[in-house]
């Protein structure tokens, strides 16, 4: 224990509660700095002779606490604690419960970071730079903006104060609306924005904003409140869509939880430079702009998708998260894995043909599959403490298997019961903070013969999942569960989990003679579940794949199931198809099953056309691919997959008609990249012919829909010339959708040097925005000639790496992996190991160092188990 009290803990005081804040802030934006100065209402609730809150990189010039009444300063001095990110408070005297007021002056930088309090910059139409200053907040930023008693519990009233240009078209916008301005105030030129008090809420979702964007009108929502939209002038008329699908949704949302939105106006916002791809501020959600601008003429169908999606989870979270917040990170996922499974049923609400349900599977499904299966995985509900613990669970566990198993969850319960349980939840919590159980509370009332917080600890409170193993002895089938990872062979010790690696599993299946789902239950401590068939030719489990977890056949029965699809594809949904072929690879991969039985299922997609279970194929197939890419056996894998593919090619994949679907597009696209990809020779002559006739001879540019893959691979086919050519059209594009193509393209280059060349350019910010960053580095480690030109340059360059982004930068944390995670030679491991050991200190790379070397292993392993089996069976192809 050391000396002082606030020396010990991450965490702050539970009985000094902040309840207001008057704050006043000024960000110049023409030296990149911001002043101001807040006063706190706090309400001490225990005696004390300190108190301690959060800043991170501020200036702090006066700290004066007095009874909220008085005027005696009861501060005997005050200073930083960096270690904690504390701005601790001595006092001359213990002081008495009781109301208080704690006033401060601070200063800090605009620049430098694109989280807090910072400066975007972006050209306007006649190419001159403009400024302005934004917020980001989630998680630990607030204190980087105002001295704030940041963490989520501390929910309060804001009262904000906004300093803003008064010429040169400068708005203020905040949580709320705008209810007066004062004029030269507080000097010549400027004008101070003072906003409505806001309702309770945590520091992470505060947001206030100077900038000189143009807006559409308002739209009003049915309960008659407004819904606008920001963007910089040239790019303004690309927010329609997203504003036509938030007043949809939002409605939607108003209707299916039972609780109406709380603020009187909501905005949404594209930020030129942004970390992630939206953060859910209360009132005023911010946007990078890819995630959010949507024009046909600029937007691919996969665009159209991702700015539904990430719009329907941003409004998600003015429920969950906003309304009703988690006590502390730990439960981060009660925010983000429900607004991840919400914002699939108000993209389904938008656009009912779109089969989100069975899109699902690919956004979020499988990649949590995947990722839980490995031992560097972790709990759902995970402890954190410190701020870089707290950023690096902002994942895909606690996003996508958080809405997977909300999503298993509501397929047991039933959607009503389960509605009628959130609602219940949300009114009780509205405006307060709440922990998982809290959650099962309530949805257990809508329960009938489910002990639902007995059933869903063993799916959040350890990681991994089951596979379940089916024995069959003539009308009766017999399933018993083991954990599920990626190599059968890991070691692992049960006593590790509280409930040793066992699971209560909804066991749902069909049959042959029954298409409805029947459900059981196989519990944690039950050995194993055996069902009846009766006269069924064939069954499958886990109907719609809306378990999470893995089915192991018996292998003749794998065999069944091949021939039932090989003789009548719509025997089963496309959910159930994709399933069976995840399953299958995956149990390969493992150890369970030989890699023979896998490549035989796959006879059935000569028939298939639903691009969920093309996806699936194909990320499965291409991870073989990845696997054998340095062996001899590759050639002969190639051959057999242009084999596979080849048939679905003809000159109609490349056409569009205006009257395709949303699920055909998104299938001609995927055959596309994929025939490209593995080297279809009709594919990749396509791709060169229309990127040579757009960039050398002047023609039209491709089709939306193609155009990554046209770029990509025309780039790939070219050399330094096309390469400098595409350089300077990537310098000049303004529409950020189309920036991110020719960005990827770039990286797509065979020659080493112009790669080395792009890697040196692209520290320039004028050339690549901080938030693309790691972006561009993934895209050159994924391209065979420049990875290792790019590991190279990440060992001698990764103090500069740090010096510029800090070791808090969860985007950095997971550099490693993308870089190095295909390496598959003891030589590689011990590099990798080797220069881990030379920089040890984590930060928020934590679990992305631990997955590159698992990763690594894994990749070692794999080519000692299957290579000659896998050899063996190609040869007889």
């Amino acid at each position: 224990m050391k000396g002082n009290p606030w020396e010990n803990e991450y965490r702050l005081s539970e009985h000094v509660l902040p309840e207001l804040y008057d704050l006043l802030i000024y960000p110049n934006l023409n030296n990149g700095t911001f002043s101001g100065s807040v006063e706190v209402t706090l309400n001490v609730t225990a005696p004390c002779d300190y108190i301690t809150l959060h800043h991170k990189g501020l200036i702090i010039e006066n700290s004066v606490l007095s009874e909220k009444q008085g005027s005696i300063n009861l501060v005997k001095n005050a200073f930083d604690y960096p270690q904690n990110e504390f701005w601790v408070v001595r006092l001359t005297e213990i002081i008495n419960p009781g109301i208080y007021s704690l006033k401060l002056d601070f200063s800090g930088s605009l620049t430098g970071d694109i989280v807090g309090f910072y400066k975007s910059t972006y050209k306007d139409i006649s190419g001159e730079s403009r400024n302005i200053a934004t917020t980001k907040f989630e998680p630990t930023y607030a204190r980087r903006a105002f001295p704030c008693f940041d963490e989520p519990s501390f929910k309060a009233k804001y009262n904000v104060s906004l300093v803003r240009p008064s010429s040169g078209n400068y708005i203020a916008l905040s949580n709320m609306n705008q209810v007066s301005e004062s004029a030269n105030s507080p000097g010549p030129g400027l004008t101070t924005v003072q906003f409505a008090t806001s309702v309770p809420m945590s520091t992470y979702l505060v947001c206030f904003i100077v900038c000189d964007f143009d807006h559409l009108p308002p739209i009003k929502s049915k309960s008659g409140f407004d819904v606008s939209v920001y963007a910089r002038g040239d790019q303004i008329q690309k927010m329609e869509y997203a504003q036509q699908i938030a007043v949809s949704t939002i409605n939607y949302y108003i209707d299916y939880f039972g609780i109406d939105y709380s603020l009187p106006k909501l905005d949404l916002i594209a930020i030129p430079d942004f970390v992630s791809g939206a953060m859910e501020n209360w009132g005023l959600i911010t946007f990078r702009e890819t995630s959010i601008l949507y024009d046909p003429n600029f937007s691919s169908t996969s665009n159209h998708l991702g700015v539904t999606l990430t719009t329907n989870h941003e409004l998600a979270h003015m429920w969950f998260g906003d309304l009703v917040t988690m006590k502390w990170w730990d439960d981060l996922w009660l925010n983000e894995g429900f607004a991840t499974f919400m914002a699939c049923k108000g993209s389904a609400h938008n656009h009912p043909d779109w089969d989100m349900d069975t899109v699902f599977l690919i956004d979020e499904l499988i990649d949590a599959l995947a990722l839980d299966s490995t031992l560097s995985s972790h709990p759902i509900v995970k402890h954190v403490s410190h701020p870089d613990q707290i950023t690096e669970i902002f994942d895909r566990i606690s996003y996508a298997k958080g809405a997977s198993v909300i999503r298993m969850l509501e397929g047991f319960m039933g959607k009503e019961n389960f509605r009628q349980g959130v609602m219940a939840y949300l009114k009780t919590f509205q405006f307060k903070n709440a922990e998982t159980n809290d959650l099962w509370t309530h949805l257990q009332e809508f329960s009938v013969g489910v002990n639902i917080q007995h059933v869903m600890d063993t799916w959040t409170r350890q990681m991994g999942y089951p596979i379940l193993t089916v024995t069959q002895a003539g009308d009766t089938i017999t399933m018993t569960q083991q954990r599920f990872t990626t190599d059968n062979n890991a070691t692992y010790d049960p006593n590790e989990s509280a409930y040793k690696y066992k699971w209560d599993v909804p066991v749902t299946y069909f049959t042959s003679e029954n298409k409805n789902s029947t459900l059981n239950w196989l519990m944690a401590e039950q050995p194993s579940l055996s069902i009846k068939i009766g006269n069924a030719q064939w069954y499958k489990l886990n109907w719609h794949f809306m378990g999470f977890y893995r089915v192991k056949y018996p292998l003749e029965h794998w065999t069944t199931l091949t021939n039932v699809l090989n003789n009548d594809i719509k025997a089963m949904d496309a959910a159930d198809r994709a399933n069976l072929l995840d399953d299958v690879f995956n149990l390969a991969e493992s150890g369970h099953l030989d890699y023979s039985v896998a490549l035989s299922l796959t006879s059935f997609l000569r028939k298939e056309d639903h691009m969920v279970v093309w996806a699936l194929a194909a990320s499965n197939l291409l991870a073989i691919d990845s696997h054998l890419r340095l062996t001899p056996t590759y050639s002969n894998y190639r051959r057999y997959l242009r084999k596979l593919i080849t048939p679905h090619f003809s000159d109609s994949l490349w056409s569009f008609p205006p009257d395709a679907t949303f699920l055909q597009k998104s299938q001609q696209v995927r055959m596309i990249g994929l025939g490209c990809r593995v080297g279809v020779p009709a594919c990749l002559d396509k791709a060169k012919q229309l990127f040579t006739d757009w960039l050398q001879n002047n023609g039209p540019k491709p089709h939306v829909e193609i155009r990554n893959v046209v770029y990509y691979y025309g780039i790939a086919e070219s050399g330094e010339d096309e390469w400098d050519k595409v350089w300077t059209l990537y310098l000049a594009e303004s529409d950020p959708q189309e920036k991110v193509r020719l960005r990827s393209a770039l990286c797509a280059v065979k020659e080493p040097w112009i790669l080395a060349r792009l890697i040196e350019r692209a520290k320039n910010e004028d050339y690549v925005r901080s938030q693309d960053y790691f972006i561009l580095l993934s895209s050159i480690a994924s391209n065979p000639v420049g990875n290792g030109l790019l590991w190279d340059w990440v060992r001698a360059n990764w103090q500069y790496l740090v010096d510029r982004f800090t070791l808090n930068n969860r985007m950095f944390g997971r550099l490693l992996p993308s870089v190095v995670g295909t390496y598959s030679t003891d030589v590689k491991l011990k590099e990798v190991e080797t220069f881990l050991e030379q920089n040890p200190d984590v930060g928020a790379g934590g679990a992305g160092r631990k997955s590159a070397v698992e990763a690594i292993k894994l990749n070692i392993r794999w080519l000692e188990k299957h290579l000659p089996s896998l050899t063996a069976w190609l040869e007889t192809q």
